[in-house]
């Protein structure tokens, strides 16, 4: 028997741990929470909001072996993530196992080494309740508007829908950036470069002219004048610049380099960091701290001036400037600054060596720059044109790393040749070129993190699975724009003459980019409507700020959920009372020319659908369904009606005609009374007749393999096959068939058959979850 026991929340951790402890510590793994509010109930109480937890049922064997090994030991040893989470964790243990406080003790670590934990034993403390009531309440706050809001959506939306406090706001922000840019209107402008040479030099001078015209004519005139321009230096100026490495990585900065730099989603980066620190390769991954121990000073130091010499080392203490930092310990570091290079897989290898670089490249001296701006005038104009030009008089830092928004601001103007105040130039050439400005930016992952970081919206450690959730629920699709094909107008001057081009652009092209489906528009406009203060960026940020101070222990968690209910709860009620004619989110668009019927827009159980006619018709309303590059808030009537050109007849196999029509659940190939539905990478409006026959047989085959025994005794008795192995299929309805009835159906007969369907027959039948009661 093993005095002490130590328990983490991972398997991988617990490896790790068991290397550094002797023969009398037994590390065991909980496998993340061992217990949880209930998943099909609310399990709040709505007086006094306590949470009612449950083991669920693929713990209990891990649960009882714990409690087995607890009760063995003189001492157990809880050693959870150092976060709100990991003490969350801690304490249900505690609860569950039954330990008691005085033998029980809590140990944290920011990084998975010997000497620190070693240093953990040696400085144990108890449970903090303060963080885990912070965890509690988020919890509980975030079941309360999970469970509330969701069966709204299902009413008034569509079913299996759901809403959830940061998730929704998420949403939000992808939704008003998608309509800031579907609403942008651009406006063209001609931008002026010029090459200027030195008489009797090769050297060339790029300079770019300080004013923009708005129209063609202005950018003409102008050329016109250059002609017979004389362009000569008016001033040089010339000051060192000094550029300061960035601090160490926090959670959000390190998915926001990743995600520009390797191309890392933002929950691939929380995997891959989640490995290496429980490998023992970096410190805790969830900080929003950009502190250093003094050991990672001294270490990053020596690494410094052995590799580069003393004069790139310049040691720093940078201080945490988020709001509500809740894990003031450590950046994210290597744990041995020695090691640059490690053995593990090559993503792992290439997220460290990022990480690695980041860190010591804070420790380095600054980047000294000469910057250089020339002032070249024009002989009888007001403008001037001016050039630039940059030399590293020593790369400091940057000799390891730069960030990504250095290398985006890098100057392209190089060095420029010796040049002297007065000195006469000669134009070569001087380019107007048309441009258009810039729409705004969609949110990547990165770019959304940043955003929600500034906002003070949830927390670094929870944007991963904010970001996972709400492309889960299609509410956001990762996607590409291509963007729209622009004509510029080109004019150069060079010779005396001006000469005429005309270039292609394309303006706005996005990859990788988040873009809001018609479903998650609608969710948000629903939301916004009747529930703002949910939607709202200062409310979501506020509660934040609460949670921050129940960790702190200046409020008591209960108080703060309780003011919310009290706000929330009523809108709720209201909200659920209210009737419309129309559906959530439905758009009319106008009148069938053919039939008078509407035509209107909305949100059908399988996605977004044009109707024609209403549910009050005598003839039932037709359906089509948009197009991938159609929208509820953008297609137009005559858009609506094109997709109603279906059904489309394709031709002639095995003596039945083949079509393709449009259903309320999507379009479909129809062949001889037999239906096959379209996958939604395939046109209903392009596909041909092969590939409209390639699924016939595709669904034939399908349907041969679903027929596993057909009895002679009574047609209407069939074995299929389904998604959870055999069944019996009699009279239009399925019956269950156990394992060992599944082993035997090449022998089970037909009597045998029928006393299953009998049997379950007259069992009376269960209630469901959506059951009228």
């Amino acid at each position: 028997m093993k005095e002490n026991l130590v328990i983490v929340e991972s398997p991988a951790k617990a490896k790790t741990i068991e290397k550094f402890l002797g023969d009398d510590y037994r590390v065991m793994s909980s496998y993340g929470h061992i217990r949880d509010l209930k998943k099909k109930s609310f399990s709040i109480d709505e007086k006094t909001f306590e949470p009612q937890y449950e083991i669920p049922a693929d713990k209990a064997k891990l649960v009882a072996e714990l409690r087995k090994r607890a009760e063995e030991s003189t001492t157990v040893w809880l050693a959870s993530d150092e976060d709100r989470e990991g003490e969350a964790i801690s304490w249900h243990l505690s609860e569950v196992l039954g330990l008691n406080p005085e033998t029980t003790k809590r140990i944290v670590f920011h990084e998975i080494t010997k000497n620190a934990i070693l240093e953990a034993i040696q400085h144990p403390r108890t449970i903090d309740l303060n963080l885990v009531n912070a965890q509690q309440a988020r919890r509980v706050l975030d079941r309360i508007v999970g469970f509330k809001l969701s069966p709204l959506l299902w009413r008034k939306v569509k079913p299996a829908l759901s809403a959830g406090r940061v998730q929704s706001v998420a949403v939000r922000l992808i939704v008003e950036k998608e309509r800031e840019v579907n609403s942008f209107q651009g406006e063209s402008y001609y931008r002026v470069t010029a090459v200027f040479t030195i008489p009797g030099k090769s050297e060339e001078v790029k300079a770019e002219l300080n004013r923009r015209f708005n129209t063609q004519e202005e950018a003409k005139a102008f050329l016109e004048q250059c002609k017979n321009s004389q362009f000569s230096i008016t001033d040089i100026t010339t000051k060192p610049l000094k550029r300061s490495p960035f601090p160490p990585f926090t959670t959000s900065t390190l998915q926001q380099e990743a995600a520009h730099k390797l191309g890392f989603s933002v929950a691939q980066t929380m995997s891959l960091a989640q490995r290496l620190y429980e490998s023992g390769r970096i410190t805790y991954m969830r900080t929003d701290s950009v502190n250093l121990s003094s050991l990672c000073l001294g270490a990053s130091k020596k690494v410094i001036s052995e590799t580069m010499g003393k004069e790139y080392v310049k040691t720093r203490n940078y201080q945490t400037s988020a709001k509500g930092a809740q894990e003031a310990h450590e950046a994210i570091r290597p744990t041995y600054m020695e090691n640059a290079e490690i053995e593990a897989t090559p993503q792992e290898r290439r997220l460290y060596d990022l990480i690695w670089k980041r860190t010591i490249a804070s420790q380095m001296a600054d980047a000294e720059i000469e910057k250089t701006t020339v002032t070249i005038q024009i002989d009888g104009c007001e403008e001037t044109f001016t050039a630039n030009g940059e030399v590293v008089k020593f790369d400091g830092y940057r000799r390891v790393y730069r960030e990504t928004t250095e290398d985006n601001d890098e100057n392209e103007s190089g060095i420029l040749p010796p040049l002297t105040p007065g000195q006469t130039l000669t134009a070569k050439e001087i380019t107007a070129t048309g441009r258009y400005a810039q729409r705004p930016t969609r949110y990547n992952e990165a770019s959304l993190v940043h955003k929600l970081e500034e906002l003070g919206i949830g927390r670094p450690s929870t944007y991963a699975s904010t970001i996972t959730t709400i492309q889960q629920r299609e509410y956001v699709q990762k996607g590409d724009k291509p963007g729209e094909q622009f004509d510029s107008e080109v004019f150069t001057l060079a010779g005396g003459e001006i000469k005429h081009t005309t270039n292609k652009v394309v303006i706005g092209a996005e990859r990788g980019k988040l873009l809001p489906t018609d479903t998650g528009t609608v969710v948000n406009d629903f939301l916004l409507e009747y529930f703002p203060e949910i939607m709202d960026y200062n409310f979501t940020a506020d509660v934040e700020k609460n949670f921050d101070e129940i960790a702190e222990g200046k409020k008591m968690w209960e108080s703060v959920i309780k003011t919310f209910y009290k706000r929330f709860n009523p809108l709720v009620e209201k909200t659920n009372n209210i009737k419309s004619e129309h559906r959530v989110g439905e758009r009319v668009l106008g009148n069938d020319p053919t039939s008078g019927k509407q035509v209107s827009v909305k949100i059908g159980r399988f996605g977004p659908v044009v109707q024609i006619g209403v549910a009050e018709d005598v003839e039932k309303p037709r359906f089509a369904q948009l197009k991938k590059n159609q929208s509820l808030e953008t297609i137009t009537l005559e858009e609506a009606l094109e997709l109603f050109r279906l059904p489309r007849e394709l031709g002639d196999f095995e003596g039945g005609m083949v079509s393709i029509g449009a259903g309320k659940y999507g379009p479909y190939v129809l062949h001889q009374g037999k239906y096959v539905s379209l996958p939604k990478n395939i046109d209903p409006m392009t596909i041909t007749l092969n590939e409209a026959v390639d699924l016939i047989n595709q669904k034939r085959k399908e349907d041969a393999e679903k027929h596993l025994r057909v009895f002679d005794e009574d047609s209407e008795m069939e074995i299929m096959r389904g998604r959870f192995g055999a069944y019996l299929l009699y009279k239009g309805k399925n019956y269950h068939l156990n394992k060992t009835q599944q082993a035997e159906i090449a022998t089970l007969t037909y009597e045998q058959c029928l006393t299953i369907v009998e049997a379950q027959d007259s069992k009376p039948t269960s209630r469901g979850r959506f059951a009228k009661k």
